[in-house]
């Protein structure tokens, strides 16, 4: 039978994420759920990353209840979700009492696979996590977030011993599995084969790629993974991947069909979903990005900065009508991050160093500091990779109203819990836990949402 590897599905939740800002409405998937129920996937990534807050903020749909139903729909077929860590689908650190109770929550609603992750690869903002998914008897996967400084793995900081040292670590805190999650899609095919061959030989448990078809490596980045023995791959369905999602799932089975890795899944099923995925797109398509005819965008290889936080960026630019400076900007993200420690660009990290290098062009380096900028360098995001400026750090301190001297214990060592005050706040309109959470994550959205939920008078 050979050696198969498996296939998370990621149509559902990164690959709409990834290509049309994450709009995907429940009653979209909804006609297909049953079918790709039975394709035999290793899981079908469903939930958390940005669909939590885009359905509570843009969609008016409730989260929890969007779970619940494909769990029914999907019954056979694992679930499972991306969590940040202390972050959970949120944008700072909270309390370990909200992480617990959201953990809980979504076991109960239909959450088999927590993919937890940290933007620092501080892995103490994941032991809380991965402790309760253990308690609530579901699988945790541990990640770590893929980052370089170099044009291939290597330097001062991302090294291969960096990455063997960090899943030896989650390992022993209990992880289940490890994923390398390659946000920027920068893992080169041969790197990827190092990488994986390696864990291979130094872990017990699984090892699984998650990367990004943004530079346009992705599909090879798989293959060599495969080649190196890694156990599970993301893929999407064809309409939802490539551009800056997962590769597709159809030329990978085309590829290692009659192989030993071959994964087994019945390519014609597939291509009936991919159909049926590709005329419902019709209705998303102004959501898709035209500004380029490459469905790649290789300047990623240079500038190593990943298609949401440029987006991001842009935004901000064409607001203080200073788009033109953008290749300044490009030039101060790296100059930014290295003061910051070197943090992998992800959510919210990504956000927190672009921000603050634009700010840096407009009006002169660290002349203006945001809040989040504060609060890093205090320490309330975790350990950086690197040391940072101290410099920086003692600019961005001065002042702040938690003290000067930054903390190095585990973040949320120093935050109150929060859930009793979330559970006042939504006394006589939230009716259960889920609903109490969604305040807690987003208090002024979140309450906005339940009001409309419900019907309750502003």
């Amino acid at each position: 039978m050979g050696n198969p590897l498996r296939i998370t599905d990621t149509t559902f939740r990164d690959g709409h994420q990834s290509t049309i800002a994450t709009r995907l409405k429940t009653e979209d998937m909804l006609p297909i759920a049953p079918e790709m129920n039975k394709v035999g996937f290793h899981s079908m990534e469903v939930w958390g990353g940005a669909t939590f807050d885009v359905c509570v903020r843009f969609l008016q749909e409730d989260p929890w209840e969007r779970l619940r139903t494909l769990k029914k729909l999907m019954p056979d077929t694992p679930l499972q979700m991306l969590l940040r860590g202390q972050n959970l689908v949120g944008y700072r650190n909270y309390p370990d009492d909200v992480v617990k109770e959201f953990i809980h929550e979504a076991a109960s609603s239909g959450i088999d696979i927590f993919r937890i992750f940290d933007a620092l690869n501080d892995e103490r903002n994941l032991e809380v996590s991965i402790k309760t998914v253990k308690e609530c008897g579901k699988h945790a996967q541990a990640t770590i977030c893929y980052s370089l400084t170099e044009r291939r793995m290597g330097g001062e900081v991302f090294t291969l011993d960096y990455y063997v040292q960090k899943a030896k670590k989650l390992q022993e805190m209990g992880a289940d599995s490890l994923c390398i999650k390659d946000m920027a899609g920068l893992i080169s095919p041969y790197d990827a084969y190092e990488l994986v061959s390696t864990l291979k030989r130094v872990l017990d448990i699984p090892v699984q790629l998650h990367t990004h078809y943004t530079s346009g490596m992705a599909s090879m980045s798989c293959l060599k993974a495969s080649e190196a023995g890694v156990d599970v791959i993301d893929c999407a369905l064809a309409p939802l991947a490539l551009r800056s999602a997962q590769p597709a799932v159809e030329p990978i089975l085309a590829a290692l069909h009659g192989t030993e890795r071959d994964p087994g899944l019945e390519l014609d099923q597939i291509f009936k979903l991919g159909q049926y995925m590709e005329e419902m797109m019709q209705k998303y398509k102004d959501f898709l990005n035209t500004t380029r005819v490459a469905v790649i965008d290789t300047n990623v290889l240079k500038h190593q900065i990943p298609g949401g936080m440029i987006t991001n960026l842009v935004a901000q630019l064409k607001e203080a009508k200073a788009l033109d400076r953008l290749p300044e900007v490009y030039e101060e993200i790296p100059r930014t991050r290295k003061d910051m420690g070197y943090p992998p660009l992800v959510t919210p990290t990504s956000q927190i160093v672009g921000v603050q290098a634009v700010l840096n062009v407009l009006f002169g380096r660290y002349k203006v500091i945001t809040q989040q900028v504060k609060d890093y360098f205090y320490g309330l995001y975790g350990r950086p990779p690197a040391p940072v400026n101290p410099e920086v750090q003692k600019l961005a301190l001065k002042g702040y109203p938690r003290g000067e001297e930054p903390i190095d214990c585990r973040a949320a060592d120093v935050l109150e819990p929060e859930m009793e005050k979330a559970r006042g706040a939504t006394k006589g309109i939230a009716k259960d836990r889920g609903d109490v959470l969604i305040y807690a994550l987003y208090p002024q959205v979140g309450l906005d949402f339940l009001k409309k939920k419900y019907g309750v008078e502003r």
